[in-house]
């Protein structure tokens, strides 16, 4: 037990001779000693550790309020939730305060009575740092007395006092967050003539109630979300607030495959059954966070909504759920992650994607199977030789054999719920196929080289060596210029092949 939570009584407090700090100087305190003994400050914020990481430590100690500037799912609120981390375990207050007066530096009508009546007995209670995190979502409906308070009738009727006098306020979030951290999230979004509200509270440190002015000198850390101004048309910080916000951080989406797949393999909720049931090597991690990448830059996504870290999260758990179900189905109790179960997270990639015309045109599934097809031809050269160099040079294709086994009026139908058997040997038929991936893997695990030879035929589908056609339940790989000439429809549309 912390010795401090046996102090009770303000008398006692002073005789430990406890030095009272602003949240501010907490903050900074904290974050250089942390600094000094080269501890993390912020665990399981992966990827900015030379960008925003920075920055918001200059921020803090420069006791600066913040606005965190980025696309959706750039662990924005997250990171603000982490500043506890750098807060005193503990914080004396008045007790029965509203607003967490500090019996040092009283503020409120309640604790300055309290501590003129009753001195060094005033009774103190004390404050976690966890339970100093206030958090408000910036909605149109937000209020000024939601946000600073607003005279009450009923206290004013009750204590038989005027309306002028203070206590008949009400006091909102932002003085129930004395001494705290509060986070407004996507600032945009709050209506100009409530941002204008916020004016005294950063600046003058009071506030105005219905005409009621009260000198309130706030101990507050402001932390900001918001995205972009040209994300939407919903709104935009107005100037003056700006102005009073002293840092200004942007976010950024992960710049690298390896940092994106640490962030999605930390976020991912797996059960112990699931993930002992189901292996996932490292490719399919990589085709995952890929698709990511690709509908950040597509031409069917809009570009300034953004593409969230939650697609590849939610992605990886429908991937290794939709192999769960496989093994189920085949009353098997092992199982690797296959390709084709790529194709059940679709229904993850369509809630964390906004489409532009053209993709609302060619409609939200289409525009998932593209995505899995561009992250499979991406990153099919990083495994395999690129299938293009073979068009332009006298070399010998690689992928001869495999072409040549097609162009012979075979094909392979691999069902979505193959079982394990049928699968292996529908791949092992395929002249070609076996050797190519033992060439260049052959010290890999048998079931990892199965799916590599599963890769090779998507990939050379997406480079249009081969025909794929997804059907209801499986996908079907044949001669790419036999299925032209005999004009066959791809049911999945213009998208099916590459």
């Amino acid at each position: 037990m912390n010795p401090l939570l046996k102090i009770k009584t303000f008398g006692e407090l002073k005789a430990a001779k406890y030095v009272t700090k602003t949240i501010k100087d907490e903050l900074r305190d904290n974050l250089i000693s942390a600094l000094k003994n080269k501890t993390s400050t912020f665990k399981g914020i992966v990827g900015y550790e030379k960008t925003v990481m920075p920055d918001l430590q200059r921020a803090i100690l420069s006791r600066h309020n913040i606005n965190l500037l980025g696309l959706r799912g750039q662990a924005k609120t997250r990171i603000a939730r982490q500043m506890t981390e750098l807060l005193d375990e503990y914080i004396p207050f008045v007790a029965g305060s509203e607003i967490n007066d500090d019996p040092f530096h009283p503020i409120s009508y309640h604790a300055r009575h309290q501590l003129e009546i009753l001195g060094d007995e005033t009774p103190i209670a004390w404050l976690h740092k966890n339970d100093r995190f206030v958090e408000k979502l910036a909605t149109p409906d937000v209020t000024v007395a939601d946000l600073i308070g607003d005279i009450d009738p009923i206290k004013a009727a009750n204590l038989k006092i005027s309306y002028a006098d203070e206590r008949a306020i009400h006091f909102g979030l932002i003085p129930r967050s004395n001494r705290c951290l509060f986070v407004i999230n996507e600032l945009p979004d709050l209506q100009a003539r409530i941002q204008v509200a916020l004016f005294n509270i950063l600046q003058e440190g009071d506030i105005q109630i219905r005409g009621f002015r009260l000198r309130l000198p706030l101990d507050i850390q402001f932390v900001f979300t918001a995205n972009p101004e040209d994300y939407t048309n919903r709104g935009s910080i107005v100037t003056p607030l700006k102005d009073r916000i002293q840092s200004q951080i942007v976010t950024h989406y992960p710049k690298e495959i390896a940092i994106a797949k640490a962030i999605t393999k930390q976020e991912a909720k797996l059960p112990k059954a699931q993930t002992d049931m189901v292996k996932v090597p490292e490719i399919i991690y990589d085709l995952i966070e890929q698709i990511s990448f690709e509908a950040r830059t597509s031409e069917f996504v809009d570009a300034k909504s953004g593409v969230s870290a939650r697609l590849g999260i939610s992605a990886l758990e429908n991937l290794i759920s939709s192999a769960e179900r496989r093994a189920l189905i085949n009353g098997e109790t092992k199982t690797t992650a296959r390709i084709s179960d790529l194709w059940g997270t679709v229904a993850a990639i369509n809630g964390k994607i906004e489409l532009v015309y053209e993709g609302e045109q060619e409609g939200p599934v289409n525009v998932a199977n593209f995505l899995i097809a561009k992250a499979i031809r991406s990153l099919f050269v990083n495994y395999f030789p690129d299938p293009e160099r073979f068009k332009r040079k006298k070399e010998t294709n690689p992928y001869d054999t495999i072409t040549n086994w097609f162009n012979s009026d075979h094909d392979i139908d691999l069902l979505l719920d193959e079982e394990k058997q049928g699968y292996e040997s529908k791949l092992k038929k395929v002249d070609g196929l076996k050797d190519l991936v033992n060439l260049y893997y052959k010290s890999l695990p048998e079931d990892e080289r199965l799916l590599l030879m599963e890769f090779v035929l998507y990939g050379l589908a997406s480079y249009s060596q081969l025909n794929r056609m997804a059907l209801d339940s499986s996908m079907l790989f044949k001669d790419l210029f036999s299925s032209v000439f005999n004009n066959d429809d791809d049911e999945t549309g213009k998208f099916g092949a590459n």
